[in-house]
């Protein structure tokens, strides 16, 4: 799998969302390699990882990504967020959590309203094998609707989306199997580790609200929403993401 190291001071893993890569997180690299060291996924199946042979499973991807990286902080967006909290339950490797436009389940269910329909995600994968380019399309196209900056933000998510290469079908599928299946609200109350859960206030995929549910079940949670921000909040409000997430980093790293 390819990770890579960009600047100086702790450590921070960066792990991207669905159908992305690595590169996604530029912006955000830029602002913070002079104060962190950043290691930058490309999950399996993504970017410079298209051919890694680790399977796209939480299980699997955190394995490997704590294999080549040093205890740190780790940092999950949208898909990435569920690899960032199975990675903080399970490994003593993480020393703080920043949940960025994710929650640890995507989908609703009866004690679970604020998410999206199941039926979306299982349509998005019938969308695959007919069009692929417009399926990914109309899906970056979400992480952007309702912000008064979208059409930046979506200029910008287009650009990335093929930077490094296209996804393979067999990884999309598996991540849209990860955001309709996964469940990982049984592991909130046992955070033992600060954590940071930003949300952008009109995100059309994750509702700041299900964020907000998912950190009060989590003893050194910090809930922050961004007023006007979308599904990327740290491509049109990098500012704002930045004045909540460098604070909480060096805590974490204060109390290291």
């Amino acid at each position: 799998m390819s990770i890579e190291r960009i600047g100086r001071g702790p450590p921070l893993v960066l792990v991207h969302g669905w159908a992305l890569h690595g590169g996604v997180f530029r912006p955000l690299v830029e602002r913070l390699s002079d104060r962190f060291t950043l290691h930058v996924v490309d999950l399996p199946g993504h970017g410079h990882s298209r051919d890694s042979a680790v399977p796209l499973t939480l299980q699997a991807c955190v394995e490997a990504i704590c294999e080549v990286t040093p205890p740190a902080a780790w940092l999950g967006w949208s898909l990435g967020g569920l690899f960032a909290l199975k990675a903080a339950a399970v490994s003593g490797q993480v020393r703080g959590l920043a949940m960025v436009s994710s929650v640890p389940r995507f989908t609703t269910a009866p004690d679970w309203p604020h998410a999206v329909a199941p039926a979306v995600f299982a349509q998005f994968g019938r969308d695959l094998a007919q069009d692929y380019r417009g399926t990914l399309e109309r899906f970056i196209a979400l992480d952007t609707l309702g912000t008064p900056e979208s059409r930046e933000a979506l200029r910008a998510l287009r650009s990335m989306l093929y930077a490094r290469g296209e996804p393979t079908t067999a990884a999309l599928q598996a991540g849209l199997a990860l955001l309709e299946r996964s469940d990982l609200r049984y592991t909130l109350p046992g955070l033992d580790l600060p954590s940071l859960w930003i949300a952008g206030a009109r995100d059309r995929l994750v509702h700041p609200r299900g964020m907000e549910a998912a950190a009060a079940q989590v003893p050194q949670a910090r809930f922050v929403e961004i007023a006007g921000g979308g599904h990327a909040p740290f491509l049109a409000h990098l500012d704002q993401v930045e004045a909540a997430l460098v604070p909480f980093l060096d805590t974490v790293f204060r109390a290291d």
